[in-house]
């Protein structure tokens, strides 16, 4: 039996980036980049207008001026203008030479012939540079970014149509047991519905990766090995059930017998000891524990960060939120053992009932605290490292968010 850190390094120091692919940066919300992309020009590209207004010489301030033409987004950079003239211009049009500021429309008096513009006219103002933004020749997307919808508007900026990516990792996942059945099967009163597969199905998916299920598997070897043999082309493997000691626990030796190298059997972890990682041919193999709740929670202890480490990112340690506990909170000492909780954004309250073969409280989770075996006792207000669930959290309640003195 292996700690939960060592357990983690051992899927660090295993997991090896996927092969690489080039894709429309459209189709790339989500994945790797798997090459750093540097700027084939500058942003801006030429020095223009952050408002509508009008270019003018700082000499000419609070005087009387004419106005000699008016500038464009899109049109080419004017001519040079005299002392006593301004060029009316719009926001994004490019500067016209000799232009010293820009002075915005609402900030002059307007007359037949002319305006007059304000007093004290800063130099510079009101004008964006070229390549003040993204200069050329420099690198604006690392290596091992993730795309959001975001990159594509500094992808889109530079004219880049098509990006170098890993390719998603491919998950392959099935569970064990007679007694399942798949949620849109008639069962019978001594059956199951399977809720692990969906659920690992669509937190995968949520994760970036291509997903493919495999029915539930049968309890008897020939069946195991068969389901394992149609999951070969799979970068990792994912099983629920059948790891533990019962009469028909036959899924870590089916993954054996077809030469699974087992690289940690069982982590001290409350819930979920009989959780295994391995490798089998070129692909890796994740074993858990057939109680929902137990599964769910090494599926995020151990499952994301191997998903994460194989799409190439940088960032596939857990993140922390330092919190605070909500209420006092007893618990029974003596196991290394995860938490599920609620977090409202100031304070965590741990999950009253939450026993490994539950699934109400994996939908309630926002997060998971890990303690150590000699505690027992949470007292209100200490502080806590919480393991964010859900990370795109919403509000109920609309508070104000201005920050004031």
């Amino acid at each position: 039996m292996v700690s939960i850190n060592d357990a983690l390094e051992i899927i660090y120091s295993n997991i090896k980036k996927k092969s690489r692919h080039i894709i429309p940066i459209e189709e790339s919300i989500g994945s790797i980049v798997s090459q750093e992309y540097k700027a084939s020009f500058d942003l801006p590209r030429f020095d223009n207008s952050a408002m509508d207004g009008y270019a003018v010489k700082v000499s000419d301030s609070g005087k009387r001026v004419k106005i000699k033409e008016i500038t464009y987004a899109g049109d080419q950079a004017q001519e040079a203008f005299s002392q006593g003239e301004v060029v009316k211009i719009m926001t994004g049009a490019p500067i016209p030479n000799g232009c010293e500021a820009i002075v915005p429309i609402e900030d002059v008096e307007v007359h037949k012939d002319g305006i007059t513009l304000p007093q004290n006219i800063k130099k510079n103002m009101m004008i964006r540079w070229k390549g003040e933004d993204i200069k050329s020749g420099k690198v604006f997307l690392e290596t091992n970014t993730k795309i959001t919808a975001y990159t594509l508007a500094l992808l889109s900026s530079q004219g880049i149509t098509h990006i170098e990516v890993y390719r998603k990792p491919k998950v392959v996942i099935f569970s064990t047991g007679e007694e399942l059945k798949a949620h849109y099967e008639k069962i019978e009163a001594h059956q199951l519905y399977n809720s692990n597969a969906p659920m690992f199905y669509a937190r995968a998916k949520e994760l970036g990766c291509d997903v493919s299920y495999i029915s539930s598997s049968g309890d008897t070897l020939h069946s195991l090995k068969e389901s394992v043999q149609n999951a070969y082309d799979a970068d990792l493997i994912l099983t629920s059930g059948g790891v533990s000691v019962g009469d028909k626990d036959f899924t870590i030796q089916a993954f054996q017998e077809l030469g699974m190298e087992i690289l940690f059997s069982k982590v001290d972890i409350k819930p979920g000891k009989p959780t295994t990682f391995g490798k089998l041919k070129n692909c890796f193999v994740i074993n858990l524990p057939g109680n929902p709740l137990a599964a769910m929670v090494n599926f995020e202890m151990f499952v994301k960060p191997t998903i994460l480490k194989l799409s190439g990112t940088k960032k596939f340690y857990h993140p922390l939120i330092h919190t605070k506990i909500a209420n006092d909170y007893k618990f029974k000492a003596g196991k290394t053992a995860v938490i599920l909780g609620e977090w409202d954004g100031a304070s965590f309250s741990p999950l009253s009932n939450q026993k490994p073969g539950m699934v109400a409280p994996i939908n309630q989770a926002d997060g998971m605290i890990v303690v150590t075996k000699e505690m027992g006792m949470l007292k209100k207000d200490k502080i806590v490292k919480m393991i964010p669930i859900k990370v795109d959290l919403q509000s109920k309640k609309q508070e104000d968010f201005f920050i004031r003195d």
